[in-house]
């Protein structure tokens, strides 16, 4: 066995490392060939065999029970025979990690990646003799895995049409998830909790509780030229990669030396353990910009739910919204409250007609007639705002590149460092998948073009999030979920009070989510009939359960002014240095606190579904000393059902050592501010 362990790079923590190492040694001395390797607090094993006859799986321990089961592992290709048997391995190597790294942006300031990995190099026994690398890494918020194809004859042009990863669970378990492409192609589904056996194939994130007494959460990390990965439900409680394809039915396109994406098992005592979970971050590249000053997390308004409420419209004529004058007062009430950004949709040639049927009209360097890009720009620096830039394209991906270079480039000029991206069809270029290999290549020139331009991307449609913006931190937020639009205009109703209370367990696991909260008015009149199911103060604590660090104040201006609700939302920061989740139950209520990322206070929100509840929520998170809090919380009579506007709004002093409790509303929520105390 070879052992390569790098001294001057990593730091050691030698028992650990003992334990790691003599594992190997016993186990491999099995009939079976056998490797495996602890998380470095020695929660969590994960054991990788070798059949007798070559066949390479692994699986999953963690508090001493089996989590995940003897699951195979393995690839298909178009004319080459499937690498999955008859395989020996010819050298193993073992690293420890223990090193922290600080973010420009995020949910936690700095970050520790701590890990013990195994890596096997493994070759056919027959003639091919072809060579594949496994590589394990355990933390101790879960297991990652990879392939490593290194360079060797005969792969020089690779197409992967099947990828044979298995999760296989102990039994049916519960497992919270949407469907793949069925209802929309770019995961904007509910979520629902059903046992395994009532799936077919699924999205990642896919949320499991509980497993042998652990909430487990299965995803990947460094999604880079490859084709996403989603689970079908091949039965016996079993899951199978399932590769988005092209639309000639290949998977991947490749060639050797290449790296898949990690396959990630997050697990946790709690759900919560999964919100702060960082393996997927960790598992990604450090950042490829060098210079990030001009990074910078904001709040924003927009000119954007009028034409959802059909206020405004898109393209030209008497109620077109982005006009220079309405934009101009977006900017001075932006200004006036503090506010980074002005989000305008509509200001471009293209959107007169269905544009939705060909994205190949729009432009994204000339303006409509009634809006002038050189004067706002003007306008909007000499009140220290930014125009926050909008690029829809109808999913018309390839006319959208032929444009990248000058469109980021007239933005750079003209102090725009913001784009809002967006790919409303069904496909890319009529044919491909938002989550194919096209898809993530698409998505990545664009976010590599826009930081070549200093442009800061958020992107609507996506493919979904696995930790890139560490590689690329001015990927600053997706949608890629039901947001805020569908309380105006969804037939099913909008959003369930349901909705939020499921989401930082799932869709946030992927990465920041631009939810857009912040509607204060709740009687605005839509065909549909839609309206927003919360309450005003459960609109605030959004603010704090949704991380995203471009972060939206959705609602018409006219409806903030004057309320002291707004003063929250005024208040809230967009990015943390610290996270906890003191308390919460996957589909019925959620409290987050965050630590602001200068200073010394906190903030919490906490929400729930349709049912009022009242908790009791430890406030160990605080700090040594006293406390002044303010809370916004669900006044007398407020139900989302019947009035969503009484708001209460009271102060108290706490310790680390009181608990706090609120009282929540049907469909409601609390948002608290806590300030350290100077006596």
């Amino acid at each position: 066995m070879e052992f390569k362990l790098d001294q001057v790079k990593y730091k050691r923590i030698t028992i650990v490392l003992l334990l790691f190492i003599l594992s190997i040694v016993i186990t491999s001395c099995d009939r079976k060939v056998q490797y495996s390797v602890y998380s470095p607090n020695h929660n969590h094993e994960v054991i990788f065999r070798l059949s007798d006859s070559g066949e390479p799986s692994y699986e999953i321990n963690s508090s001493g029970k089996q989590i995940i089961l003897s699951s195979a592992l393995g690839f298909k290709f178009m004319d080459q025979n499937p690498i999955n048997t008859d395989l020996e391995v010819e050298s193993i190597a073992v690293d420890s990690v223990d090193e922290f790294w600080e973010q420009p942006w995020g949910e936690f300031r700095k970050i520790q990646d701590k890990y013990n990995e195994l890596s096997l190099q493994l070759k056919e026994k027959g003639n091919e003799g072809r060579r594949i690398n496994f590589i394990f890494r355990a933390f101790d918020d879960g297991i990652a895995f990879r392939y490593h194809f290194p360079e060797q004859p005969g792969m020089e042009d690779v197409r992967i049409t099947d990828e044979l990863t298995e999760f296989t669970f102990p039994s049916d378990e519960e497992v919270w998830w949407m469907p793949v492409h069925r209802e929309n192609s770019y995961y904007e589904s509910f979520y629902r909790r059903t046992e395994i056996s009532a799936t077919d194939t699924i999205n990642t994130p896919a949320t499991f509780e509980s497993v042998n007494d652990k909430y487990l959460a299965i995803h990947e990390a460094n999604l880079t030229d490859f084709a996403s990965m989603t689970l079908l439900n091949t039965g016996n409680n079993r899951y199978k990669s399932d590769l988005v394809p092209w639309a000639d039915g290949i998977k991947v396109y490749t060639k050797a030396p290449f790296n898949t994406p990690w396959r990630i098992v997050m697990i946790g005592d709690t759900p919560g353990d999964l919100v702060t979970s960082t393996m997927m971050l960790n598992l990604n590249e450090p950042s490829k910009i060098d210079d990030t000053s001009w990074i910078v997390p904001s709040k924003y308004i927009g000119i954007w739910w009028g034409m959802h409420l059909d206020k405004y419209t898109w393209g030209q004529g008497e109620k077109h919204g982005a006009t220079t004058a309405n934009t101009k007062k977006y900017i001075d009430f932006a200004s006036d409250n503090n506010f980074d950004g002005v989000l305008v949709e509509g200001w471009n040639l293209g959107w007169d007609g269905d544009w939705t049927a060909d994205g190949t009209a729009f432009s994204f360097t000339e303006a409509y007639p009634d809006f002038d890009l050189d004067e706002i720009t003007k306008y909007a620096a000499s009140r220290n705002v930014r125009l926050i830039g909008h690029h829809e394209t109808a999913g018309a991906a390839t006319h959208y590149e032929s444009q990248l270079e000058d469109a980021f480039g007239m933005y750079e000029k003209l102090g725009v460092n913001a784009v809002k991206t967006g790919y409303v069809n069904k496909y890319l270029d009529k044919k491909e998948w938002h989550d194919s290999q096209f898809g993530v290549r698409h998505y990545r020139k664009v976010i590599e073009t826009a930081a070549k331009y200093h442009i800061m991307i958020d992107n609507h449609e996506p493919v979904k999030g696995t930790g890139i913006q560490r590689t690329y931190p001015n990927l600053m937020t997706q949608e890629g979920g039901r947001g805020q639009e569908y309380n105006a205009w969804s037939p099913d109703g909008g959003n369930t009070p349901e909705h939020t209370t499921v989401m930082p367990f799932t869709r946030m696991l992927s990465g920041p989510f631009d939810f857009t909260p912040g509607i204060f008015d709740f009687d605005y009149k839509t065909a549909s009939g839609t309206r927003v199911q919360t309450t005003l103060a459960k609109q605030l604590a959004l603010y704090v359960v949704l991380f995203s660090p471009q972060q939206m104040a959705a609602d018409l201006p006219e409806n903030y002014e004057g309320n002291p609700a707004f003063n929250f939302v005024r208040d809230v920061p967009a990015i943390w240095s610290e996270t906890v989740v003191p308390d919460s139950k996957i589909g019925d209520y959620v409290a987050i606190a965050r630590k602001e990322w200068e200073g010394e206070n906190w903030y919490m929100g906490v929400i729930t579904d349709e049912n009022s509840r009242k908790l009791d929520i430890d406030l160990n998170f605080l700090g040594d000393g006293k406390y002044r809090a303010e809370l916004y919380t669900d006044g007398e009579g407020a139900d989302y059902r019947t009035d969503p506007y009484p708001i209460k709004f009271s102060t108290e002093n706490y310790t680390n050592g009181d608990k706090l409790t609120i009282a929540l509303a049907p469909g409601g929520g609390a948002a608290i501010k806590f300030i350290p105390v100077t006596e």
